[in-house]
């Protein structure tokens, strides 16, 4: 995807389609009122007659517009304008790449103009718009052996209208969004593979992917015999009930100077959790493939800070198993030692992800870290808690949390 930032009026534009936004008020947003004016009040018609949609997120396609360059003219609903802050707007512009995708489009002008300044600034913006369209253009893995969807025709954006004296950190707000969008990718493309592919040795072979694209990142994968040299037994409790084999990856990104301090990631990368011993109901089993969700996560942050180059050591750590069933499972009532030679009851093997991340943080001590996150899909009793639409943050440490 190539991205550009509108300095210029949309109403010269030349693209296969432009989009402008419309309030519930009469009053036109100044984009807006410039393309009403070159359609010689086209839109003004539209909305006389009802037919424009100003609640938000509604859209309306306009073939063959009159006077303008482009051949289709996206009109997006933005609401009340008292009610139109970051989030409205971060709507109406997902609404509007929906609907851009649905066409042959190639190439499309994003003139939706943002809420006040104090709420949305320009990196913000240039940012914003690299993310929501990664968003909109992510398809999931497609491993049917059917006939393929066509791929999507959008090639190009410029967003805008931006002052020109600010086109600059737009730009750089364009840059920063199209990488962390190449992240999301990645983070999605692994979450929703299945467990038959994306296995603790696929992640391996990921992360070995990454290093061997940045010259900055350096991956260490430990298999199971250094696993058991690094006295991880927590991690190896969990992996001795599956044929899969464990890996440890340490994936490093050397941005910052010799000997800072880094950032340490630690991602729970279990590619298939059935419970273990402690069986998990069938119904949402298939589910479980996205128990390496940080793991993923982990993966794609540390790719994010390669690619823009981000002057900051960051180590990504992810222990990696299949937690099963099998004859030689983890048992409720089994000892084992953990890498910092603690022992712990197991009292339930659904409670694997802390097995193996508590190995995972004691590995993290070596580097002396300046911080540590620790990212997991570690349970369900969050959800119970907080519901669908939030996340549990936890720390020691409120200005990092």
């Amino acid at each position: 995807m190539r991205f550009e930032i509108l300095t210029a009026s949309p109403a010269e534009q030349r693209a296969d389609c432009l989009v402008v936004g419309l309030h519930e008020e009469d009053e036109l947003p100044p984009s807006t009122k410039a393309v009403n004016q070159r359609t010689r009040g086209h839109i003004r018609a539209l909305r006389a007659r009802g037919d424009a949609p100003t609640r938000l997120a509604e859209t309306l396609m306009v073939l063959d517009p009159p006077e303008l360059r482009s051949p289709r003219l996206l009109l997006v609903g933005l609401g009340p304008r008292k009610n139109f802050d970051k989030r409205a707007w971060r709507r109406a512009v997902s609404a509007a790449l929906a609907a851009v995708l649905r066409t042959r489009a190639t190439s499309a002008v994003l003139a939706i103009d943002g809420p006040a300044a104090t709420q949305m600034d320009d990196y913000y913006f240039g940012r914003a718009v690299a993310e929501l369209t990664g968003a909109a253009l992510y398809r999931i893995n497609d491993l049917k052996s059917g006939k393929k969807p066509r791929p999507y025709a959008l090639a190009s954006i410029k967003a805008g209208p931006i002052n020109a004296a600010a086109a600059a950190q737009a730009r750089r707000g364009l840059a920063h969004g199209a990488a962390i969008a190449d992240g999301m990718k990645m983070l999605r493309d692994l979450g929703n593979l299945p467990g038959n592919v994306c296995t603790p040795r696929y992640l391996a072979a990921r992360a070995k992917q990454i290093a061997g694209t940045y010259r900055s990142v350096r991956a260490r994968i430990h298999d199971e015999a250094a696993i058991r040299r690094l006295k991880m037994g927590c991690l190896l409790a969990v992996a001795q009930g599956s044929d899969e084999p464990p890996r440890f990856i340490v994936l490093e990104h050397r941005g910052g100077r010799a000997g800072a301090a880094p950032v340490v990631l630690v991602g729970k990368g279990v590619t298939f959790d059935t419970g273990g011993i402690s069986l998990k109901d069938p119904g949402a089993m298939d589910e479980m493939k996205y128990d390496m969700c940080g793991a993923a996560s982990v993966l794609a942050a540390v790719s994010v800070a390669a690619a823009l180059k981000l002057p900051i050591n960051v180590v990504g750590l992810v222990a990696s198993v299949e937690n099963m069933p099998s004859g030689g499972a983890i048992k409720p009532g089994d000892i084992v030692t953990s890498a910092s030679g603690q022992t712990v009851e197991i009292l339930n093997t659904d409670a694997e992800g802390r097995l193996i991340l508590c190995d995972a943080l004691d590995y993290a001590r070596r580097y002396k870290p300046a911080a540590v996150i620790d990212i997991a899909t570690l349970t369900g009793a969050c959800v119970v808690a907080l519901g669908h639409h939030f996340t549990g943050v936890m720390g020691n440490d409120d200005h990092l949390a």
